[in-house]
């Protein structure tokens, strides 16, 4: 899977795009044919307490599912969008499924 990773007004640093990374990847866990990911950190203006927003969009065969999330750190908005889409990729595998 190719994880694109894009920060808004601001450079990402090596720690937050490997933690990233290794987010992503688990949702191989719950569906094998994830194409590819890309993850927009921005920075909500004015600064306020949540003000760090990601947002992940998967592509999945024929299907794109989209996540986003806001918070205090990039790291939980970015584990609140992951378990999103974790439980959009359980539905969606649910539904796929022959009968």
């Amino acid at each position: 899977m190719e994880i694109k990773i894009q920060s808004i007004h601001f450079d990402a640093t090596v720690v937050l795009e490997q933690f990233i990374q290794k987010k992503v990847t688990k949702l191989s866990q719950y569906y094998d044919g994830i194409l590819e990911a890309e993850v927009i950190l921005k920075v909500i203006k004015p600064e306020t307490v949540q003000n760090k927003e990601a947002q992940v969009k998967i592509k999945v065969a024929h299907t794109e599912m989209y996540a986003s999330k806001i918070s205090d750190t990039f790291e939980q908005s970015v584990d609140d969008a992951v378990e999103a889409l974790q439980k959009q990729l359980l539905k969606f595998k649910e539904k796929n499924q022959p009968k």
